[in-house]
């Protein structure tokens, strides 16, 4: 049974972390403002305003300010200021037993995808796939939608995706329900054969991109395919997946590559999911029962809070 976090109350601190890469600073500074709107204090890691190369600091500084706010009594919540890379290279080093005996929630996506799979398996916790705050929160032009579920953090309720917010294709009719889990594809490609490779075992699976080409996403999918998980799942959930355009003249569209290894599988799957590099930008827990109506296009989530 999946360890759910508790709930938020105005006055909690929020702990802010940079796992990945340096997020954009001016973004940052700008969502403190809807963190303290939200009525809650802010806590920022020790690194998060590091930068070497590509990374928001060495390894052992970002697992540090990672074990920190999980240890921290005072923190609630931890959300990641943005992706990039680089939550792969600190996965192993991270002490899970932590994190399990201090559940509370987690939210990012895109490279924090390694994380959401790492955690979920090796602690058992409930985390959450949303926008963060560098990378979509700070903008100038953030969606509302982005910002409105942030609420659910607040009070248990069951999370049923807004009809009308996208336009969703049944890509394979059907119901199915399971655990859910997935992220970013890449990261669940970078998964495999690791002691983290994701289980997708009778679990609904999501998976979203951005700036993949066809062949790239195809590469990736075929990998999911060889190694059976997506044989394994129960249904697919397919999120945004953003300019994921090809690049060169001979090329398949991004369609055509999804509908080939999807319907191969044959379980109920739709996309046009906005969850992932889009806007807005639907927040979704990972880690509890979800139910996919393929046919009549409806998802509903169970709370990932107590």
């Amino acid at each position: 049974m999946a360890i759910k976090p508790h709930r938020l109350q105005k006055g909690d601190a929020i702990g802010i972390i940079a796992p990945a890469s340096p997020p954009n600073q001016e973004n940052l500074k700008r969502s403190l403002s809807f963190l303290e709107d939200l009525g809650l204090k802010v806590k920022m890691g020790n690194h998060v305003y590091d930068q070497y190369g590509y990374l928001a600091g060495k390894d052992e500084d970002r697992l540090a300010d990672l074990h920190k706010m999980f240890l921290d009594k005072e923190v609630k919540a931890i959300i990641c200021a943005g992706g990039g890379y680089g939550t792969g290279r600190i996965a192993s080093r991270i002490d899970y037993g932590i994190i399990k005996d201090n559940p509370k929630i987690f939210w990012g996506y895109s490279d924090i995808t390694f994380l959401h799979i790492a955690i979920g398996q090796q602690a058992g916790l409930v985390t959450y796939h949303g926008p963060m705050l560098a990378s979509d929160i700070g903008k100038e032009n953030a969606d509302p939608i982005s910002k409105r579920y942030f609420s659910q953090l607040f009070q248990p309720e069951k999370l049923d995706y807004p009809e009308g917010i996208s336009n969703l294709k049944t890509m394979v009719n059907g119901s199915a329900a399971g655990v859910l889990t997935g992220g970013n594809l890449s990261l669940l490609a970078s998964t495999i054969g690791t002691e983290f490779e994701i289980d997708t075992k009778d679990k609904l699976v999501l998976i979203e991109d951005i700036n993949e080409e066809p062949r790239a996403v195809d590469r990736m999918l075929n990998q999911l395919h060889m190694a059976g998980k997506l044989e394994d799942a129960a249904g697919f959930i397919i999120g945004d997946f953003n300019n994921c355009i090809p690049q060169r003249e001979r090329s398949l569209v991004l369609e055509d590559v999804l509908d080939t290894y999807i319907t191969r599988v044959n379980k109920p799957a739709v996309k046009g999911f906005n969850i992932g590099h889009c806007s807005p930008h639907i927040s979704v827990p990972l880690g509890v029962r979800a139910e996919l109506d393929a046919t009549n296009k409806k998802l509903t989530i169970e709370s990932g809070i107590e």
